[in-house]
């Protein structure tokens, strides 16, 4: 079908989807090579990070804005986008259980690495929980997904999400381990509790799931709800990039330099190196496993400030090294997805 006449079926059906619109950019886009396609993909989306600064700095995204905007994404538009793509996904065709253990390996594998750097840099015991935590606490569902979905489409979002859900499982238990092992004094008796209970509840894992389960009963989506869901999801990824741009903080930053460097670079180059590595030597292909090395590659999460603070951790770092990979990750994504 040519794409005049495709354009105009799709008009006609009442829509134009989002994931129609990224596969005609795309077969636009090869026309400039791939490494105009990386340009293509990281710049759009770091430009609503910097937007976002901008925003925040001319009182468009005041504090009292952006905690309530955060809990709409976080808890409804991310969810909707997640369920929407796994759902209509085929997990026999985009679910590859190699990959999906193989990034859990790097992960684990990172984690201890953390915890022996931390020892061996002499990070300031006041911040070795926070240190170790942000060094391996990837942001999946507001950045990595984004990457996924504008460098790889909507098969790519769907990959994605599928193994986000394995991964934020696991990221999210390890941060629960390594922040109770370093705490300050004694804890309040509900504090682990809660946060174990916010783990469990955790929208991004909860809709994952439901989506696989609605992806294996191979239930028909009624279109009502489908488009509902496409409307829904189209908030998630421009609101949350704008959400982190507020949320950034250089002073923090050069306060905590040291410290924060060897974090971007156990997060933003060590860790998506170890996925390389054992992707290659068990012969991945490249349509597999880029979702999960643009997942590992993903830097720290916004959680990650939110766990430091209700566990008793240096929250001044998690929030100095947010920044520091949200920002230095626009050019280690462009280093990853060329290699990859």
């Amino acid at each position: 079908m040519k794409p005049s006449t495709r354009l105009e079926h799709k008009q006609k059906s009442g829509v134009i989807p989002v994931d129609f619109i990224f596969s005609e950019a795309l077969r636009h886009g090869k026309r400039f090579g791939f490494m105009g396609h990386i340009v293509a993909t990281i710049i759009p989306i770091f430009s609503l990070v910097i937007l976002g600064t901008v925003a925040r700095s001319r009182g468009f995204l005041p504090p009292a804005f952006l905690g309530p905007a955060n809990r709409l994404v976080y808890y409804l538009a991310i969810p909707a986008m997640i369920f929407r793509a796994i759902a209509n996904a085929s997990l026999t065709r985009q679910f590859n259980p190699t990959v999906v253990w193989l990034t859990l390996l790097a992960l684990i594998v990172l984690f201890f690495i953390c915890w022996v750097s931390s020892r061996l840099l002499r990070v300031a015991a006041p911040i070795r929980g926070a240190f170790i935590q942000c060094s391996f606490h990837g942001n999946l569902g507001y950045i990595g997904l984004a990457v996924a979905f504008y460098h790889l489409g909507a098969d790519g979002l769907a990959r994605a999400s599928i193994l986000a859900a394995f991964v934020m499982i696991l990221q999210n238990f390890l941060a629960v381990v390594v922040l109770q092992s370093h705490r300050k004094g004694d804890a309040e008796g509900g504090r682990l509790s809660a946060v174990a209970g916010k783990i469990v509840a955790n929208p991004v894992i909860v809709s994952a799931i439901c989506g696989i389960l609605f992806s294996i009963a191979d239930i028909p989506m009624p279109l009502v709800m489908d488009r509902s869901l496409q409307i829904l999801s189209g908030l998630a990824l421009p609101m949350a990039l704008l959400i982190i741009g507020g949320s950034l903080s250089l002073k923090l930053i050069k306060a905590r330099f040291a410290a924060v460097l060897g974090t971007c670079l156990l997060k933003l180059l060590i860790l998506p190196a170890l996925g390389i590595v054992l992707f290659r030597m068990t012969d991945q292909v490249p349509e597999d496993y880029l979702p999960a090395m643009i997942l590992l590659a993903s830097p720290t999460a916004t959680i990650a400030y939110v766990m430091a603070r209700e566990m008793g951790a240096d929250s001044d770092f998690a929030v100095a090294a947010i920044s520091a990979t949200t920002l230095m990750s626009a050019a280690t994504f462009s280093f990853w997805l060329s290699v990859g």
